[in-house]
This record gives structure tokens, sequence and C-alpha cells, in this order.
């Protein structure tokens, strides 16, 4: 089986309230699975990684399969494609997760995408952060 995964972390303000948003879709186009996930205070960089993190969970139950990840995050994507060194020991212990929980798949390629075409997972990250702080911006208890 091969996925399509579209990943995005989003943070308000940076550091500031973060969530992330992940879609996974099937050979078809197919929606699998939608995830979205409040994180509370993080940067934008962290969040993109741990919405990687979660996706690579979520299709761990399509084994085997191969991915491929889409995101707007020139950022991760190049580090995780290896044209970039992890220089920020605050993304290096994301980026060896990641990197371990790879080797569970048949293969993956990561895909830069520009923002406009990641809509989806967009919007659940967004979502995740409204939820958690109501329309008014204010934590929600």
């Amino acid at each position: 089986m091969n996925l399509q995964i579209f990943t995005d972390g989003a943070a308000r303000g940076n550091p500031g309230p973060a969530g992330i948003g992940v879609v996974i879709y099937d050979d078809q186009g197919k929606v699998l699975e939608e995830h979205c996930r409040y994180l509370g205070t993080a940067t934008n960089n962290v969040a993109e990684y741990q919405a990687l993190i979660a996706a690579l969970e979520i299709a761990a139950k399509y084994i085997p399969c191969r991915i491929e990840l889409h995101s707007d995050s020139e950022l991760m994507v190049r580090q995780m494609s290896g044209r970039y060194k992890v220089k920020n020991q605050g993304l290096l212990l994301f980026f060896q997760t990641a990197q371990e929980m790879l080797r569970r798949f048949q293969g993956i390629t990561f895909i830069s995408i520009p923002r406009e075409k990641n809509k989806e997972a967009d919007r659940l990250a967004n979502q995740a952060i409204d939820q958690a702080h109501g329309s008014q911006g204010a934590l929600l208890i």
C-alpha cells in the first residue's frame, strides 16, 4: 500500500499556542484518517516535527506501506531528506525519533509543497488551537 500524507504544524507566535494537523490518503486519494492535536506552547518548527511524528504513528497501522509525505515546512523536509543538518538542539530529539520511526516503513519520500497545497492539514492544525483556546483566543479549561 502507498500512503499520501500531508502534515502541518502551526504556532501563533513563535513560540505560542501550537497545534498539528495530519491527513492520510490511500492510493486512490480516499481519506483514510484525519488527526489534529493541541500541543500547548511550542515553536512552529517543533509543531512541524510533532506533526510528522504523529503521522508516522498513525501510518504504522498500515504497514507494510510506502509513504509520500507532503509538508510546507522546507526546514523539516530538507532535514529529514538529509539535505540539511539539524543544528538546533531543541529539534534534534524530534529528528532522531522520526528517523527511528522511518525504519518501520518500506520507504518514504519527503516532498516540500507550497502552503496553498496543504490546506487540509493547515485547517486541522489551526482547528486544534481554536478548540483549545476558543474563538476569542482564551485558553479553555
